[in-house]
C-alpha cells in the first residue's frame, strides 16, 4: 500500500516537472517571437520614414524654369536653347552639375549631362552647360538661394544633328539629384525672320 502511494506521488511529481518544462519552453518561444516582431516593426518603420522622405524630396526639390529663349542664326534657325532656372519654392539646395536633361527633339532623343561650368563651348551632343546670371555667394552650379538665377544652355545643332527650324518643338525633362522632375516644352516660333533671339 505504501509503495503504491509513493509511486503515485512520484508520477505526479514527474507530470508537474514536465508541465513546468513545457511552460518555460512556451514562454521562451513567445519571447523570441515578440523580439522578432519588435525588430521587424522597427525596420519597417525606418523604411517607411525613408520612403516618405524620398517621396517628399522628389516632389519638392525641383528646378523652376523662369524663361526660355533660343539663339537665332543668320540662316534663320536656332542653334542654342537656353533656359533660365531657379530653385523651386521649398526645395533644398540643387546641384545642377549632377542633374540630367532628357532631350526629345524632332530629330533625336538623348540624355544630357553637365559640361564645364561657365564654359558654353562644353555644350555638345551629350552635354549641357550651366552659367550664373545672379549668384551672390558664388555657389554655381548649386542653387542654394531663392534669388539664384542660372542659365542652362544646350547646343541644338550638335544634339539633333541640325539646328531647330521654324515651328519645331523640343520636349525637355530636367531631373535633379533628388529625382525631382521638371518638364519644359521649347517651341520655336513660326517665323524667325529678322530675329537674333526668340522666346521658346
Amino acid at each position: 500500500m505504501k509503495d503504491a502511494i509513493q509511486q503515485r506521488l512520484n508520477n505526479r511529481g514527474q507530470v508537474g516537472i514536465g508541465t513546468l518544462i513545457v511552460f518555460i519552453a512556451m514562454v521562451l518561444v513567445a519571447a523570441i517571437a515578440a523580439g522578432v516582431l519588435i525588430n521587424t516593426a522597427g525596420f519597417l518603420q525606418s523604411k517607411s520614414e525613408q520612403t516618405g522622405q524620398d517621396s517628399s524630396a522628389q516632389v519638392s526639390n525641383r528646378v523652376q524654369v523662369v524663361s526660355g529663349f533660343g539663339n537665332v542664326t543668320d540662316a534663320e534657325d536656332v542653334d542654342y536653347i537656353n533656359l533660365t532656372v531657379m530653385r523651386g519654392s521649398g526645395s533644398d539646395d540643387i546641384n545642377l552639375s549632377t542633374a540630367t536633361i532628357e532631350w526629345i527633339g524632332p530629330n533625336k532623343a538623348t540624355t544630357l549631362v553637365s559640361g564645364d561650368i561657365n564654359d558654353v563651348d562644353s555644350t555638345d551632343s551629350t552635354h549641357f552647360n550651366v552659367s550664373d546670371i545672379k549668384d551672390q555667394d558664388g555657389s554655381a552650379p548649386v542653387l542654394n538661394s531663392q534669388d539664384d538665377r542660372f542659365t542652362i544652355s544646350m547646343n541644338a545643332g550638335a544634339i539633333g544633328g541640325n539646328n531647330l527650324g521654324e515651328g519645331e518643338t523640343v520636349e525637355l525633362k530636367l531631373t535633379t539629384q533628388y529625382g525631382a522632375v521638371t518638364l519644359y516644352r521649347a517651341s520655336i516660333p513660326q517665323s524667325l525672320s529678322q530675329e537674333s533671339a526668340v522666346t521658346v
